[in-house]
């Protein structure tokens, strides 16, 4: 039996169900797996006092200490952080908040492997906690934990010191573990694990039919991420306002909304740009099956989820260079990867509305991105860690 800590500070809760949605998936598939017990440790950061009295803060602080969550036994401690500190001390309160947890969950029963889900501040205390259990520890790179925590001046040297000391390492793509591997660890230290999509859901329909429930004529543009200045929505609205008789609808929240708007607005083409807020994960689907185009210009990614899922829908995508790009766009029925540019991205959708791709011709491209595919080469990575420290 490989009993297995997940530590996630990227995991849904009941104020934020979409919320690293790909790692209750990727947990999820890891503990159906014989052999292979899974306890998850989710921690929530909350702001010192009197921040920590706002809306948001106060659900989160509210949530269960402990639940049942997609089959899972979760606990969610809390940790402190301090705003303006650039991340400095979120590491070391996170320990200290994990400490006793862990602890308890050793006396109950000892676990022989820390699996950190995403890189910081999860990889730092991860290190810190299997160095106190002699457990061996694994630290999977998503994206932003390494694009922005392993840059920032505050947080870096403790991202690298981590990828350093970690006994085994997971990157989201060949283009992520490259990224990694700049933080000075060697290149071979460092696994790529692609993300899973659930197939059996994730499937194309009937386009028209979806096209007509949603209220829609013509070709119809998807850009899903949330609405955070990363994610190029704007590069999309000016690249839709060049063609004439498309409608686009971006689903996601933030802080970007009203600009967006706004921006939709100058260019002439709010009555053809919907807003439609955060999507609940188990009604992108059809909203991906509607689409004729998955259109997301990020200006930095590790390998969104959002673009597997598209193609998995039979919705080819057009996308910037980001992260592992390639990795999914390995043919031109996949889609398009061109430069974060509006002209480029209006002439890519155009190439690639014309192609009228076969949309189960562009879900084969990902016919390999499953859940249980991920969740093999997950356990066997743990386990390699587990039997090569014993």
């Amino acid at each position: 039996m490989l009993n297995v800590l997940t530590l996630s500070s990227l995991f849904p809760d009941a104020t934020r169900p979409n919320f690293g949605i790909f790692v209750e998936r990727q947990t999820a598939a890891l503990a159906s797996r014989p052999g292979v017990e899974v306890r998850v440790v989710a921690p929530i950061g909350l702001p010192v006092w009197p921040l920590a009295r706002s809306a948001r803060f106060r659900a989160q602080a509210a949530l269960p200490l402990r639940e049942t969550w997609a089959g899972l036994d979760v606990r969610r401690p809390r940790f402190v952080t301090i705003p303006g500190t650039g991340g400095r001390f979120h590491a070391p309160a996170l320990v200290r908040a994990l400490t006793p947890v862990l602890d308890r969950l050793r006396d109950e029963a000892p676990f022989d492997v820390i699996d950190a889900s995403f890189f910081f501040p999860d990889g730092p205390a991860a290190v810190a906690l299997g160095r106190r259990y002699g457990v061996p520890v694994s630290i999977k790179a998503r994206g932003a934990d390494i694009h922005h925590w392993g840059r920032a001046p505050a947080t870096r040297h403790q991202v690298a010191r981590a990828a350093m000391q970690a006994d085994g390492l997971l990157a989201v793509s060949d283009a992520m573990a490259d990224d990694v591997a700049a933080l000075g660890v060697p290149r071979h230290r460092i696994r790529v694990h692609h993300t899973g999509v659930d197939q059996s859901r994730f499937q194309p329909a009937d386009r028209e039919a979806a096209k007509r429930a949603l209220g829609v004529t013509g070709p119809l543009i998807l850009s899903l991420g949330a609405l955070i200045p990363r994610k190029g929505h704007g590069v999309v609205i000016d690249a839709v306002a060049r063609l004439p008789g498309v409608t686009l609808m971006i689903a996601g929240e933030g802080a970007e909304r009203a600009a967006l708007i706004a921006r939709a607005e100058r260019a002439g083409i709010a009555g053809r740009v919907r807003l439609l807020g955060g999507v609940p994960h188990a009604e992108l689907p059809p909203l991906l099956g509607a689409a004729d185009v998955m259109a997301l210009a990020s200006a930095s990614e590790g390998l969104a989820n959002a673009w597997v899922e598209s193609l998995a829908c039979g919705t080819p995508i057009v996308i910037t260079p980001a992260g592992g790009a390639g990795d999914v766009v390995t043919s031109r029925v996949a889609g398009r990867i061109v430069e974060a540019d509006p002209g480029e991205f209006a002439a890519a959708i155009r190439d690639v509305l014309d192609q009228a791709a076969d949309p189960w011709a562009v879900r084969a491209v990902v016919r390999d991105f499953t859940w249980a595919a991920n969740a093999a080469a997950l356990h066997s990575h743990l386990a390699e860690l587990v039997a090569r420290r014993r």
